[in-house]
């Protein structure tokens, strides 16, 4: 299996709205904010196989200090083959040296996370106002 990696695809909105619905998240619900959101952030990072879209995330920056990664979804088919760890470390390898590098896990993803060196920070609690469902 071969897994195209990639920092400079361009995204068709039907297959990334595939992505997000199979993976169950509700900012498939509002797919004009969801494509002007990945299309304008610092990083997107793709995966793909056969062409096909099978991973994707994205990534805000001030572009000097701090890079906070929102979202990172692989297609459940290929889930725990080694896509997301890819894109990851790409994403890493973009921003090393940075002074911070933030994200927001729950579940399964905490623990993969972790395996890439997040930790949890501190004492910090998250916090947010969410218009989501998945949560």
């Amino acid at each position: 299996m071969n897994i195209d990696i990639s920092l400079a695809d361009s995204i068709d909105q039907d297959e990334v709205l595939h992505l997000y619905r199979a993976n169950g998240w509700s900012s498939s619900e509002k797919p004009v904010q969801l494509m002007a959101a990945l299309r304008n952030s610092h990083a997107l990072v793709t995966a793909r196989i056969d062409r096909q879209l099978v991973g994707l995330g994205n990534a805000i920056s001030d572009g000097h200090l701090v890079v906070y990664f929102p979202h990172m979804l692989v297609d459940p088919a290929h889930q725990g083959k080694g896509v997301g760890r890819l894109m990851m470390r790409s994403m890493l390898e973009k921003y090393a040296g940075f002074h911070q590098m933030m994200l927001t896990a729950d579940g399964g993803a905490i623990d993969f996370y972790k395996a890439l060196g997040f930790e949890r920070a501190g004492r910090t609690e998250p916090m947010w106002i969410y218009g989501g469902s998945e949560h």
